[in-house]
Formats: structure tokens, C-alpha cells, sequence
């Protein structure tokens, strides 16, 4: 597996953790797309007289569209502008927002018009954070790549965190206000986005079509085995944390009596587990590519191990979320470590697709997570843990056996000189780095 940079264009930039900071913030309004209607699920179920599947199809209906449209925002980023298609994005994605609060002025068909406006939704987050994560690979390079990407995983999964409390207490004002949540921050973003942060285009503009076709089926031929796993490996990942999310906020009310911001609170413990742990992990791990496939092995082997236990938690609640937690640890380990090896395995050109593609297999899991974990359940819970542990078990087998990451240094690589934001705390001057 090789990494490879070249050089990108970009103005005078902000400081580094500025630049990091607000980057990080478009992943983290992302999760809120899916996460803050988890705790209101069941509330929007009874307010529209949907059933269980049909409710689920909220968060379906958003993931799929995002992960169709996903490389194509790639491909257009590597092409023109990585900021050019993720404000855009950001702008789509809150109009989206303002459909699906209008529902409740349409009491007749609400269902629908929600459907709608979360299509809309979901093909407005296909240029968010996958391009927000390919401008963060543009920017910095070496050891302050992985600490900003771990950075950026950290914000996704803080994103987890707030999102079922902060929805559980905007539910309390009515069903529907959660919407509005998403123009009320995307808009500002946006807006810090275009005025605070330099572009960075990939110099691919010279490129015909099939040339750049033709460099992605190079890397296909030279990093297709192991990228298949990495997306298999973060899509399993978000599969597998959103579909026990939607189980244990539907077991804590229907069984439990558990609800409100209270809900929102016991469902945040994993989530800032995660959160804890993919900074700790992309500040650990820096540039060593061995050190991220372990974290990425010992992260399945912790879900495995924690799933197969919840088999015999008797569907306690508490003993749930201490196991879930535990699972948090495993996903935390696994998802930045990802993102380290995609945003790191490819030129500036094609970062762009490559990790759009990785962004859209995450949303493809997340799609699928509440419907099949619906129709495990319907065959039984044990039925259900047993499946994603299997799945975590072959997950972390592959990885073992299909990355093997390339420690040569003199492996030849398109190029290695590039222009990044400076790792200095205080300063945003550029300066050239060899990666």
C-alpha cells in the first residue's frame, strides 16, 4: 500500500486548529442528519401512523441518495473545487431541513413530504464530509495529518454524542422542530467555510474524463484489495453502531418508559466513549501505518467480543449501554485509522473519489442499519447480536490478512512535495513538507 502527494493550490490559510476546527464541525453536522432522529423515532412513528419500518426509511432514505451521489460530488471536487461542492452541499442539506419541518403543515400526507425533504437531504451531505475529509488530507500531510483527521473522526462522533440529547430536546417543543436544526447550523458554516478557509484544487482540470478514469483504474489495480476492506470495514462499522442505536432507543421507551432528554443521555454514553477514543486514537497513531491496521484488528475483536457478551445481557438496559461502550472503544480504534489510510493512499487528484467512495459505503451501513437490524429482530435478539458479531469476526479477519501496509521509504510515489498548513499551535504560515 503506498501514499502519495502532490501538490495542491491553496491561498493564505488560518491558523491550523482553526482550519481543523471547522472542518471537523462539517462531519459532525452530518451525524446530526441521522443521529438527532434517533431518540424521536418512535415519536415521529405514532405522530405520522407509520409502523416501525416505515419510520426506519427516515434514516434510509437520507443515506442512500448521499451514498449514490457521493463520488460524483468526488469527482467534481478532484476536478474544480473542494470548496465549490461542499458549501453548496451544506446549503441543499439545510433546505432539505426546512422541507421536512414544513411537514406539519401538511397533516394530510406528512410521512411523504418528510420522505421527500430527506432525499433532499441526503444528496446534500454526498459533498460534505467525504470532500470536507479530502480538502483535510489536501492541507496537512505527515503526523499532523493523522492528528487532524483523528481530530475530525472525534468531531463525527461528538457529532453522535449531542445528537440524541440535543433531539430529544428539541422534540420537546414538537415532533417536527428537529428539522429546522440542520439550516439553523448549516447556513453559518457555510458561511466560515467560504470566508475563513483557503480552497484546494487538485490541478486536474488539464485531465480529459477518461484520463482520470484511467488513474483511478491504476489505483484500483494498485490498492483495490485492500480498499476493498477498508470500505467494507468502515461501512460495518456505522452499520453496526446506528442499528444497536435504534435498538436501544426503541427498547428504552417501548419497554422501559424511558424517554425525553433522559433517553438522549444514556444513548450519548457510547457515543462520547467513541468520541474519547478516535482522538485519543488519531493523536496515538501519527504516521505509523502498522500501528493503524492492529487498531483496526483489535477494534473488530473488541465489537466481537462485546456483542457475543450482549447475547446474554437479558436486554437489561444498563448492562446494554456498559457492553455498547465497550463496542464504542472498537469503533473508535477502527474508523480513524481509516480514515488515515484512505485520505493517505492516493495522489491530491483522485483523494477527492477515493475517499467519496469510503464516505459512501459509511452511509451505505448507516442506511442499512435500523431495517436489518428490524428484520434480525423480528427472528429474535440473539438472532441479531450473533449476525453483526459474525460480521465484526470477518471484518477484522480480512483486515488481518488484506492490509499490509508498506513501510519501504523508498518505494516511488507521484510525488512528495506538497504545500500544507503549518503544524505549529499558533501560527498559519505555509510551509513545504515531505510526506
Amino acid at each position: 500500500m503506498t501514499r502519495t502527494d502532490s501538490p495542491t493550490q491553496t491561498s493564505q490559510p488560518p491558523s491550523t486548529w482553526l482550519a481543523i476546527a471547522i472542518l471537523s464541525f462539517v462531519p459532525l453536522l452530518m451525524v446530526l442528519g441521522n443521529s438527532v432522529l434517533i431518540p424521536v423515532l418512535p415519536t415521529m412513528q405514532e405522530k405520522m401512523h407509520v409502523n416501525r419500518f416505515q419510520v426506519s426509511l427516515l434514516i434510509t432514505l437520507f443515506s442512500i441518495p448521499a451514498g449514490l451521489v457521493i463520488p460524483v460530488a468526488g469527482f467534481i471536487s478532484d476536478r474544480f473545487s473542494r470548496k465549490w461542492v461542499v458549501i453548496p452541499s451544506l446549503l441543499l442539506f439545510g433546505a432539505g431541513g426546512v422541507i421536512d419541518g414544513s411537514s406539519a403543515w401538511w397533516p394530510a400526507k406528512p410521512y411523504l413530504l418528510v420522505l421527500i425533504g430527506r432525499v433532499i437531504q441526503g444528496i446534500g451531505a454526498s459533498g460534505t464530509a467525504p470532500i470536507a475529509m479530502a480538502w483535510m488530507g489536501d492541507l496537512f500531510s505527515g503526523s499532523m495529518r493523522s492528528r487532524a483527521l483523528g481530530v475530525n473522526e472525534a468531531g463525527n462522533a461528538f457529532g453522535k454524542v449531542v445528537s440524541p440529547i440535543l433531539g430529544a430536546a428539541v422534540a420537546l417543543l414538537a415532533w417536527f422542530a428537529v428539522f429546522f436544526i440542520f439550516p439553523v447550523l448549516c447556513v453559518p458554516l457555510a458561511v466560515a467555510l467560504w470566508r475563513l478557509l483557503p480552497d484546494s484544487r487538485a490541478n486536474s482540470r488539464t485531465q480529459t474524463v477518461g484520463q482520470y478514469l484511467a488513474s483511478l483504474q491504476e489505483v484500483a489495480r494498485r490498492e483495490g484489495r485492500w480498499l476493498v476492506v477498508a470500505y467494507l470495514s468502515g461501512s460495518a462499522a456505522l452499520f453496526t453502531l446506528f442499528g444497536v442505536l435504534f435498538y436501544l432507543s426503541d427498547l428504552l421507551e417501548t419497554r422501559y418508559g424511558v424517554d425525553g432528554i433522559v433517553k438522549g443521555l444514556v444513548l450519548a454514553i457510547p457515543l462520547l466513549v467513541l468520541s474519547a477514543t478516535s482522538f485519543a486514537a488519531g493523536t496515538f497513531m501519527r504516521k505509523q501505518k502498522t500501528r493503524m491496521k492492529w487498531f483496526i484488528v483489535s477494534g473488530f475483536a473488541c465489537q466481537a467480543t462485546t456483542l457475543l457478551a450482549a447475547v446474554f445481557s437479558g436486554a437489561r438496559p444498563m448492562a446494554l449501554v456498559a457492553l455498547m461502550s465497550v463496542t464504542a472503544i472498537g469503533t473508535g480504534l477502527i474508523l480513524p485509522s481509516l480514515n488515515m489510510l484512505i485520505t493517505s493512499a492516493v495522489s491530491a487528484q483522485r483523494r477527492g473519489v477515493v475517499t467519496s467512495l469510503y464516505g459512501s459505503v459509511r452511509f451505505l451501513g448507516v442506511a442499512f442499519g435500523p431495517p436489518v437490524f428490524t428484520w434480525l429482530l423480528s427472528i429474535s435478539t440473539v438472532c441479531m447480536f450473533l449476525a453483526v458479531a459474525g460480521l465484526a469476526c470477518a471484518c477484522g479477519l480480512l483486515a488481518l490478512w488484506l492490509i499490509r501496509p508498506q513501510t519501504n521509504p523508498q518505494q516511488p510515489t507521484e510525488g512528495t512535495s506538497r504545500r500544507t498548513l503549518s503544524p505549529s499551535w499558533s501560527s498559519g504560515a505555509r510551509h513545504k513538507a515531505r510526506v
